[in-house]
Parts: C-alpha cells; sequence; structure tokens
C-alpha cells in the first residue's frame, strides 16, 4: 500500500497507460480522478476500481476545461497529492512537411499546451501544502526519435525538457516532478505511429526493441507507482525509461 492515503488525477485515465496507472494506484491504496475526454471509458475505468476512482470529463487542451476538472478533483478528494499527465496524441506518420497544420496544432494542444494548464490549475495548490508529485508520460520519441513522427517526436522531447524545468523550479516547494518514457505499446495509439497495424510493422517495430515485446499498462502503472510514492521521495527531474532496452 505505498500510496496509502494519497490522492490523485490521472489524465487519460480512460484507457491504455492511464488506465494502467489507474489500477495500479487503487491497487496500492490510492483514490483516483479518472479524467478524459471520452467520458464512456473514464466512467468503464472508474466502475472497475470498487468505489475508489472517480471519472471526470476533461479536454486537457482547454483551459476552462482543466480548471473545472481541477476545482472537481478538489471538491470531491479534498486534495491533490499526485498529478499524472498521461493524455496524449499522435500525427499519422509522414515527412514532416506533409503533416497538416491542424494535426500539428493538436499534438501541440494536447502533448505540450496540456501540462502548462494543469500545472496553472494544480501547482499553486501544492505549493500551499508543501508537497506533491507530478508525472508526465513522455515517450522514448523525446530520446531517440523514429522518422516520419517529427512533431510528436518534438513534443515528447518538450516533455522531457518540460518536466527537469518544472523539477528545479519546484523543489524548494515540496513538490517532486519526473517523466517515464514508454516505448510503443498496446494502446489505442499503436495503429497511428505503426501508420498500419499489420504483423510486418509489428515486427518491425519489436525488431527495435531489445526485450522483444511492447510496453504494457502494468509496466507504466508499475514505473509510475515508484515515482510518485514516498519510496522515490529525493527522486526529481528524471526522465525514466521504461522500454526494454530501446534507447540504448
Amino acid at each position: 500500500m505505498r500510496l496509502d492515503g494519497k490522492t490523485a488525477i490521472v489524465t487519460g485515465g480512460g484507457s491504455g497507460f492511464g488506465a494502467g496507472i489507474v489500477a495500479k494506484f487503487v491497487s496500492e491504496g490510492a483514490r483516483v480522478i479518472v479524467a478524459d475526454i471520452n467520458r464512456d471509458a473514464a466512467e468503464e475505468t472508474a466502475r472497475k476500481m470498487d468505489g475508489d476512482a472517480i471519472a471526470v470529463e476533461v479536454d486537457v487542451a482547454n483551459g476552462p476545461s482543466v480548471e473545472k476538472m481541477a476545482e472537481t478533483a478538489l471538491r470531491k478528494l479534498g486534495q491533490v497529492d499526485i498529478l499524472v499527465n498521461n493524455a496524449g496524441v499522435t500525427h499519422m506518420p509522414a515527412p514532416m512537411e506533409d503533416v497538416s497544420e491542424s494535426d500539428f496544432d493538436r499534438v501541440f494542444r494536447v502533448n505540450m499546451k496540456s501540462v502548462y494548464l494543469t500545472a496553472c490549475a494544480l501547482v499553486p495548490h501544492m505549493k500551499d501544502r508543501g508537497t506533491g508529485a507530478i508525472l508526465n508520460v513522455a515517450s522514448t520519441a523525446g530520446l531517440s526519435p523514429r522518422p516520419n513522427l517529427n512533431w510528436y517526436n518534438a513534443s515528447k522531447g518538450w516533455m522531457i525538457t518540460a518536466t527537469k524545468t518544472m523539477a528545479v523550479e519546484l523543489a524548494p516547494s515540496g513538490v517532486r516532478v519526473n517523466a517515464i518514457c514508454p516505448v510503443a505499446g498496446e494502446t489505442p495509439l499503436l495503429k497511428s505511429f505503426m501508420g498500419e497495424d499489420t504483423p510486418e510493422m509489428r515486427a518491425k517495430f519489436l525488431s527495435t526493441i531489445p526485450m522483444g515485446r511492447f510496453s504494457t499498462p502494468q509496466d507504466m502503472g508499475n514505473a509510475a507507482c515508484f515515482l510518485c510514492s514516498d519510496e522515490a521521495g529525493m527522486v526529481t527531474g528524471v526522465a525514466m525509461e521504461v522500454d526494454g532496452g530501446r534507447c540504448i
């Protein structure tokens, strides 16, 4: 029960890595806000948590929506100990100049602006309490980019830098900020990363991962639990690779 008595918000918590993080947090004693733009997915994930999770619909790229999510979390939980910025999108693989401006803007808003918006909404609360843990879900794409995912890669590189700068600024306030960098996993984004989901494309992706498998939601939940727990009390500004050796 490493998170016993803790409260958390997990954006993009309705599916994929986010749902894995929610499940791990609840199993370790936390009460969790499952925040997702897909309300049905958020409610389904929350329903599986036997009363320890609350579904909240949120558009993480929209300031008023994020503020409403934060207000709901504080009203229902009393405090927010942990914030996980997991919500993310990608564009389809394409040469950088062929990615549409609307796709670029969507990646920017969801992957980058959302971190700013959640910080504006929740960092003052954590500062006032003198404690807190923020976890940003980045990607190996921000460390070892793949061709034709240029603007997605860049957004995750931005998230890693943001994590480190947030960590330096917030450390004196007692707030830790870390990131995890998963390799591609069995999530709704996998097909978008690959362009097409075929045995040949999967084999090509897997050939770049020394451990020979994709990341799982459980892998992300385990890493997130450690970094957000008191066991990692001296860990801040880290971008932990959870990638089966992909970035070696």
